[in-house]
């Protein structure tokens, strides 16, 4: 990719992109047919700035506010679920990037503009050898890397000692193969294929390993003392996937609240579904869901962005219960859309009709691992209960 004419500053970028919010809505079916995102609404969102976001501003990113990513990333999920959550990764990893040695950071973003994508699940093995590492394996759920110019593959490697360490490796996407496996009823358009690193040689200066950055240590010297980039990734994982889920829940919404002035309901008096009092209920609670929703991401995003000049005052407790609210707001955001999807109608079926998919991909994004409203409830209970909390992933 030769580079974008994106504007240099993120003043505008909610607005930019909620401009985009027809275009990206009118191929989101498309989407979802062919298993990513159609390279019209990619192209349009990078000439937004979307991909820029946590990009370093020596290599021409804007390193946005939180609550500008959370507005912006919702924004592109209203419009499409799929487009909004390949967005989310590709922002999270562009982050990660940055915490990269800064040899490697040089390498990658060789313009603003530039397409990170990664996965966190060790499907892959790394040998040490002379200069860094040969890594060989597959790794699913690699979302939009058919869109990507650079992934961050996790590995285990073996230490000799102990568990394996497990690693992020900054590999071109050039030197990775892409399986044709993406078929599934939710998040569909995501392009999140498995992707497959063939003896894949990955010198030292492009590898991360992945305890260390979790404690708050990484390599990066440029980006070692900036407060933007001290933030926990992980917590910052909450807030992205929370815009992506509140943008799919607003949409369900406003989707609804078109189609019930618009179609009455069958065997009954009613020729307008708004006049139905049983609407005026199901309208009511979910919206009234999606308003809670709205309160714990403001909540906790708040919370993150009090602490960019401090993030190691976070306590276990509080750690936890981002999580928590996370995937609570999720669920939340579920129950929405479940309740007005099933009084939407037997037309509503229909492909064509954006509910049924902003239903199927809001149970996607609970299903997911980091987000599944039950696993972050019992972590932030066993804290409570004064145990350990089980997980680094805090």
């Amino acid at each position: 990719m030769a580079g974008s004419s994106a504007p240099r500053s993120d003043t505008d970028l909610v607005e930019r992109v909620r401009a985009l919010q027809p275009l990206v809505r009118s191929h989101a079916l498309r989407a979802e047919q062919q298993g990513r995102v159609a390279e019209e609404v990619v192209e349009a969102l990078a000439g937004a700035g979307i991909h820029r976001m946590n990009v370093p501003r020596r290599h021409g990113g804007y390193q946005s506010s939180l609550r500008t990513q959370v507005d912006a990333l919702s924004e592109v999920s209203a419009a499409c679920g799929s487009a909004g959550f390949m967005a989310l990764i590709q922002a999270g990893c562009a982050f990660i990037a940055a915490l990269f040695p800064d040899q490697a950071q040089d390498e990658i973003f060789t313009h603003p503009d530039i397409r990170v994508g990664g996965t966190l699940i060790p499907g892959s093995k790394a040998v040490a050898v002379d200069g860094g590492y040969v890594v060989s394996g597959n790794s699913p759920f690699a979302t939009g890397c058919q869109d990507a110019d650079w992934h961050l593959l996790t590995a285990s490697a073996d230490t000799g000692q102990g568990p394996p360490e497990m690693l992020w490796l900054a590999i071109p996407m050039t030197d990775l193969k892409v399986l044709d496996d993406w078929n599934v009823s939710g998040l569909a358009g995501s392009g999140s294929n498995t992707v497959v690193a063939q003896e894949v040689h990955v010198p030292s200066h492009r590898v991360l390993p992945v305890g260390p950055l979790l404690a708050g240590a990484f390599a990066s010297e440029r980006n070692g003392a900036d407060p933007f980039y001290r933030m926990p990734v992980l917590l910052l994982f909450c807030a992205w996937t929370a815009a992506n889920a509140l943008g799919l829940a607003r949409a369900a919404l406003t989707e609804f609240g078109e189609r019930i002035h618009q179609r009455g309901i069958t065997y009954t008096l009613y020729e307008r579904q708004h006049e139905a009092p049983v609407t005026h209920l199901q309208f009511a609670e979910a919206a009234m869901k999606v308003s809670s929703a709205e309160l714990l991401a403001a909540d906790f995003v708040g919370l993150i962005e009090s602490r960019v000049a401090d993030a190691a005052s976070y306590t276990i407790q509080e750690r936890s219960r981002i999580r928590a609210q996370c995937g609570y707001l999720a669920r939340l955001c579920k129950e929405a859309a479940d309740l007005v999807g099933s009084a939407s109608g037997a037309s509503s079926l229909h492909r064509e009709v954006p509910i049924q998919r902003i239903v199927r991909d809001l149970n996607a994004l609970n299903l997911h691992s980091f987000v599944n409203p039950a696993a972050n409830l019992e972590l932030y209970g066993r804290v409570l209960s004064g145990l350990d909390a089980g997980t680094p992933f805090l």
